[in-house]
């Protein structure tokens, strides 16, 4: 699933493409993906491109009538492609610009959106979203203002998107790793030191995977169609039973929330009164 890197990777690709350009038209092959696809866009047609932003894992393509907004789910992508090249199955969506280029959209699932409003702040999807994870807003301090309390696992705790949005499966468990803080760790059991390292680990790893372009594991490729690679990076993701980097052991996992979660048994050891 892409997660934040993949879709700021995305939103830099694609924006000097579509910045202050007009859109011709949409083509719409696909009537409805996670949701149906939203009435305004089957009609959309020559209006300028104003912006192209992101909110967590939303990008949102901002005209002067309103917003475009879209997800790429589990398996979506983005590329510029010209009229020439040919459509493929899961090319549910086209948006035409006037110069002749196409933003086209693919999604083997069906399990992206695309979205319309005309107003971000009464956006219904963003209404409950935490902190974007880069911004100055999101601290060591934050995070240990409301971590007290709560009884639940930490790996779980970062990926909830009304804590801090875009710390995907991938990013939580390479963060506890660079923290040694066991997936397991009680929330309220973090110490503001370890929730200062959290906060610091998860700004250094999100930007390191963006600069690298993000983490290609089965179905991300960057608008030009090259693949991220951060997945080169990666110490305990994916990784069980190899060598940990650090000390040599074999890298265990476990399922915390319905996700796999990767960890060194050593470097991550946690205690009794730690664990939830």
């Amino acid at each position: 699933m892409p997660e934040l890197p993949e879709v700021e990777t995305t939103r830099c690709g694609i924006l000097p493409y579509l910045q202050d350009q007009m859109i011709d038209h949409l083509v719409i092959r696909t009537p409805r993906l996670r949701w149906p696809i939203s009435q305004m866009l089957f009609n959309l047609k020559s209006e300028r491109i104003i912006a192209v932003n992101r909110r967590a894992k939303y990008l949102i393509i901002q005209l002067e009538l309103g917003y475009i907004i879209v997800h790429l789910g589990m398996s979506g992508s983005l590329r510029i492609v010209s009229a020439t090249d040919p459509v493929d199955k899961h090319d549910h969506i086209d948006l035409v610009l006037a110069n002749g280029n196409i933003l086209r959209y693919n999604d083997p699932r069906k399990f992206g959106a695309w979205l319309w409003t005309e107003s971000l702040e009464q956006f219904s999807l963003f209404e409950k979203l935490g902190p974007e994870p880069l911004s100055e807003a999101f601290t060591g301090e934050y995070l240990f203002s409301i971590s007290r309390k709560r009884h639940t696992a930490v790996k779980s705790w970062l990926m909830n998107n009304a804590v801090v949005v875009g710390v995907g499966n991938i990013y939580a468990n390479e963060v506890l790793f660079r923290c040694k803080i066991h997936p397991m760790t009680e929330v309220a059991a973090l110490s503001i030191v370890q929730c200062e390292s959290l906060a610091s680990q998860i700004k250094s790893i999100l930007q390191q995977a963006i600069a690298q372009g993000g983490t290609t594991l089965q179905d991300f490729v960057q608008p030009d169609g090259r693949p991220g690679y951060f997945k080169q990076a990666l110490n305990v993701y994916g990784r069980k039973n190899e060598p940990c980097v650090d000390c040599g052991a074999p890298i265990e996992s476990l399922m915390i929330g319905q996700r796999n979660s990767f960890y060194c048994p050593i470097c991550q050891l946690i205690s009794a009164n730690e664990k939830i």
